[in-house]
């Protein structure tokens, strides 16, 4: 299995090759496995607008972890440093509101750990 770790704004170049890298290893019957790092966590913002001609690499990423059945685990100190919260780290830090996108979910380092080790390669972007 190969890891993506995002690690790429989803407004960079590189944010976007990762969703479609992902979807492309999927369409070839791949499997792979995903974790959002550093600016990737933006990925998980839910309240990020994206305007009718422009993709929104979020929604993409949903759409994979909808249809494959893939997890949206994204590191829970750089996404709360992003401003990138669920209501459970809301509720523990005393933030009013949360904004993570489902399926996303936020995780400690030590789940990439385990993801590196049972992965045969890890992608970068």
């Amino acid at each position: 299995m190969t890891l993506l770790l995002v690690t790429s704004s989803p407004h960079s170049h590189a944010g976007k090759l990762a969703v479609e890298y992902a979807a492309k290893q999927l369409h070839l019957g791949n499997p792979i496995s995903v974790f959002f790092y550093g600016d990737g966590a933006y990925t998980a913002n839910r309240l990020i607008w994206q305007t009718a001609d422009v993709p929104s690499v979020a929604k993409q990423w949903q759409v994979l972890a909808n249809d494959h059945g893939i997890a949206l685990p994204v590191c829970v100190s750089t996404a709360l440093a992003r401003g990138v919260c669920d209501a459970q780290n809301a509720a523990r830090h005393g933030l009013t509101g949360d904004n993570l996108l489902p399926p996303f979910s936020l995780v400690g380092l030590s789940e990439l750990a385990m993801m590196i080790d049972d992965a045969s390669s890890v992608v970068q972007f």
